[in-house]
């Protein structure tokens, strides 16, 4: 009997000491690494959603729902983590001599939600009575603590993400973007639109894995999303290098680097598969046809264009190579709105399937 106490006792201790790495993980650690339990929650929930929004009827119902996803599975998160908790320890108790797991379960209960109702008795068991309640109370505290640096974060990424659709319309396009300068006549002035969005990409590439669940936030617009803007940017700046005829500047490669960087580390901690070592002549999901259209779109609004079309469309695909299968990923992960050259080919190419896949330790780089 004694034997099964203590191995009753040690698999409490290490459930316990699970969650406890598992909080820390979550809210205290600066950087993105993947936790299997967070992963199991907010898949779990995912799949609830996925049934809900495959009744949908339009997109604009199904992005009501989505929109509760990520608020929902960060509440259940901890909740999941102080059942666990309490179950761990009503296993110590019951090891330190408790007399039925009945009483157990009631002296964890009571020491984790500090309701004091159970006695504890023994100087060992008032012990693990007043390690539980401090767990419970610090895993409330850091969920408290780590809320407002979560909206932080989606503010500062809303604010040019909603600048963004007076740049490019709604829903953004890197065609309508370079037009619309080119109407006011700035297109001297894209290179400081390269920089603010170079250092807008470095910090979705921190907060958006070391605060995974952003991910998932959606804008306050069903029309907007982080996904489609990062798309608009990275194209509008792959013409500017490519096709459109003005000089060029360091600041537009800068912001394309910037960009295919962070959406790859994106996609390796959500396992959205890539092929890191891309050829510049590899196949894209932007058709020549489409290239074509784009270009002619921007000649008959005015925008000087580079003669040598076909030279222009190498180096726009050479460019899109970098970032086309993580962006197509991710628009299908996040269920964005249907925009030109990101989801509108991940609604008809990817469907659920990465929206599916398992969430894993990221690679080393």
């Amino acid at each position: 009997m004694i034997a099964v106490r203590v191995v009753v006792f040690l698999a409490g201790l290490t459930l316990v000491f699970g969650i406890l790495v598992s909080a820390l993980r979550t809210f205290v650690l600066p950087r993105g690494v993947p936790d299997r339990l967070n992963r199991l929650v907010f898949q779990s929930t995912r799949k609830l959603f996925d049934m809900r929004t495959s009744r949908a009827r339009s997109y604009a119902e199904r992005d009501r729902a989505m929109a509760l996803y990520a608020p929902v599975s960060l509440l259940v998160l901890p909740f999941v983590w102080l059942v666990l908790v309490g179950a761990g320890c009503s296993c110590l108790f019951w090891a330190l001599g408790m007399p039925s797991w009945s009483e157990a379960i009631q002296a964890s209960g009571s020491s984790l939600l500090t309701l004091g109702f159970a006695q504890i008795g023994s100087l060992p068991r008032a012990l693990v009575a007043f390690f539980e309640a401090m767990v419970g109370l610090g895993l409330v505290a850091l969920l408290i603590a780590y809320l407002p640096t979560m909206y932080s974060a989606w503010s500062r990424r809303e604010e040019a993400v909603a600048l963004l659709e007076v740049r490019a319309g709604s829903p953004p396009s890197a065609v309508e973007l370079i037009i619309r300068f080119r109407r006011i006549g700035g297109l001297d002035r894209l290179p400081e639109l390269w920089e603010a969005w170079e250092v807008w990409f470095a910090n979705v590439d921190e907060t958006h894995t070391s605060l995974f669940p952003l991910s998932f936030f959606r804008s306050p617009s069903p029309n907007r999303s982080w996904v489609t803007a990062a798309g608009a940017i990275l194209d509008a700046a792959a013409l500017a290098n490519s096709a459109v005829d003005v000089p060029h500047h360091a600041s537009a490669d800068l912001c394309l680097r910037a960009g295919y960087v962070a959406l790859r580390n994106i996609a390796l901690f959500f396992r959205i598969p890539f092929d890191p070592h891309p050829e510049p002549y590899d196949a894209v999901s932007v058709a020549r046809e489409e290239f074509e259209e784009a270009c002619g779109r921007m000649a008959s609004a005015g925008v000087p264009l580079k003669p040598d079309r076909n030279q222009a469309w190498h180096e726009f695909a050479g460019w899109r190579v970098n970032y086309d299968a993580v962006l197509v990923g991710l628009a299908a992960m996040t269920m964005a709105p249907e925009a030109p050259w990101s989801s509108d080919r991940s609604i008809r190419r990817l469907g659920r399937t990465q929206r599916r896949r398992r969430w894993s330790r990221r690679p080393g780089r």
